[in-house]
């Protein structure tokens, strides 16, 4: 029942945070020894919804925890979720039996990862994508709520929506590009898709100002460009995993996680900064533009 000190509190958040950032890369390792080549996207994509899956489930359920029992019994029910996936993890992930011979000479075959520019252009590209993956998922409640006008429960569902159609579409596009060999195609597909979504809620933007009828349109304009702007993540962990090789993929995965998380830092940081100068059209026209310019970044060398 005691509160503990921010010092505390704060270094053992942190410690959580640094022993939590080794599973993106490491489950993504276990990935790419366990799929062949023509499963791994479909695969990849199924884990990439445990983030949007867990953040609606912690979302749904540790408010009202904390409401009716406080913090004591969320930071009980996290350490026991924690204990659980350590348990999975200890019983469930072991390496492949056909790679667990050749394993110490894979993870010295081909270019280092750090050293490989495809493996940095394609990190570059996975951390401006989440640019506006962030700002919809920070600031799609407070757009829709001061802007928009929208209450509560329709501002809860076009979030929801947001998470729900992610996971749907990330699925399926595992599958797809399995089946169809394109990956890169799709993830240009899915910047231009993005950029054009965002594009459209700008002028939506512009154009709704005294305009109460054109409200609605923009939550439902605003649920497409979460929605495509989500849609890449299982397909490009699985291309840059397949450029660094079997032996470089937690590394590689971990260097794209960089940018991911320098994305989640810097941007509610800078959308206030935007709102300040440009308002929300400024905002989504970023949005757009990080889109934008990702989306040259996944053509093929020649």
């Amino acid at each position: 029942g005691a509160i503990p000190g921010v010092s505390l509190l704060s270094a053992s958040l942190l410690v959580a945070g640094l022993l939590g950032g080794s599973v993106n890369g490491s489950s993504g390792r276990a990935i790419m020894g366990w799929f062949r080549e023509g499963e791994r996207g479909f695969a990849m994509s199924i884990r990439q919804t445990a983030v949007p899956l867990g953040g609606g489930l912690g979302a749904l359920v540790l408010p009202s925890l904390a409401l009716g029992f406080g913090f004591t019994a969320v930071f009980g029910l996290l350490a026991a979720v924690s204990a659980l996936s350590a348990f999975f993890a200890w019983r469930w992930l072991h390496e492949p039996p056909t790679a667990a011979g050749g394993h110490a000479d894979a993870a010295t075959a081909g270019p280092a990862p750090l050293r490989n520019v495809e493996v940095w252009r394609i990190s570059i590209a996975i951390g401006l994508l989440c640019f506006p993956q962030v700002a919809v998922l920070t600031f799609a409640s407070v757009f829709l709520h001061d802007f928009a006008g929208v209450g509560t429960m329709a501002t809860s569902l076009s979030l929801a929506a947001v998470q729900t159609g992610a996971m749907v579409m990330r699925v399926w596009s595992g599958r797809f590009t399995d089946r169809h060999g394109n990956r890169r195609p799709f993830l240009r597909l899915c910047c231009a898709l993005s950029t054009l979504a965002f594009a459209v809620l700008w002028l939506l933007v512009v154009a709704a100002a005294g305009q109460p009828a054109m409200m609605m349109a923009l939550a439902v304009v605003l649920v497409a460009a979460g929605i495509a702007v989500s849609a890449w993540h299982g397909v490009a962990y699985t291309e840059l995993a397949t450029l660094a090789g079997p032996g470089h993929v937690g590394t590689a995965l971990s260097l794209a996680n960089s940018f991911v998380f320098v994305g989640f830092c810097l941007v509610p940081i800078a959308i206030p900064g935007l709102l300040h100068l440009w308002a929300w059209p400024g905002v989504w026209l970023a949005a757009a533009a990080c889109a934008l310019i990702a989306r040259p970044i996944f053509l093929r060398p020649a």
